[in-house]
């Protein structure tokens, strides 16, 4: 099934509380959360307290995506903040097997996150813990980013080892991702689609409508 995660990065943040409920009034179901530590990538972001607190507002799916170090540190803070969907990068987990038992553990869903220079041989022998894999189609860290073409093949070569494997993970797709790239990551195999830019800038709930339907004509073909 495809899934729209518009992602707060590209928010107005002085009006987060609107421009979310405008995201959920328009028929999103996900909503992408970053949460940058400026050691693994170069911004800060946001952490704990805007969670908990778009959580009193808002009922979306909470798909939090942790480009920090060490994720494990802060499983059992991110469940109580409100998080549905933990993704932590391979990068940056000495143990990664151990880190997706703990986010089950804690009661939420695992994610495994890819940097467009990692090779899917760092993930294959624990893809059946997870969830849903995250390949990045930028480089992580920044906002507006062009979507890198060869990451196509990447997310082609991920779904057929989902395949091969009969395993059912979802496949989501972050970065550049927009009106003129959408339908190549529908071919290549993704099925979750992080929007910042496309989502937030102009007209959000016109937006959100047209790449919805966008997704629901090319799941009819």
């Amino acid at each position: 099934m495809y899934q729209l995660s518009p992602s707060i990065l590209a928010a107005d943040f002085a009006c987060l509380g609107k421009e979310i409920k405008e995201v959920e009034e328009a028929g999103a179901k996900w909503l992408h959360l970053d949460v940058m530590d400026g050691k693994f990538v170069p911004c800060v972001s946001f952490g704990m307290p805007v969670i908990t607190s778009l959580r009193k507002v808002s009922n979306l799916f909470f798909d939090v995506h942790l480009m920090i170090e060490e994720p494990e540190r802060y499983i059992k803070e991110f469940k109580e903040a409100g998080a549905d969907m933990l993704t932590v990068h391979a990068e940056a987990c000495r143990h990664l097997d151990r880190v997706l038992h703990e986010i089950h553990n804690a009661g939420m869903k695992a994610g495994i996150a890819l940097n467009p220079g990692t090779s899917l041989s760092a993930i294959e022998e624990v893809l059946g813990l997870a969830d849903m894999i995250l390949i990045m189609t930028v480089n992580p860290g920044f906002g507006g980013q062009k979507f890198i073409p060869y990451t196509a093949d990447k997310i082609r070569r991920l779904k057929k080892m989902l395949e091969d494997r009969n395993l059912t993970a979802d496949i989501q797709v972050d970065g550049g991702i927009g009106k003129d790239t959408l339908e190549t990551v529908m071919d290549a195999g993704a099925n979750i689609f992080v929007m910042g830019s496309a989502v937030f800038r102009g007209d959000i709930k016109e937006n959100v409508a047209l790449y919805l339907k966008q997704m629901e004509e090319y799941e009819q073909k």
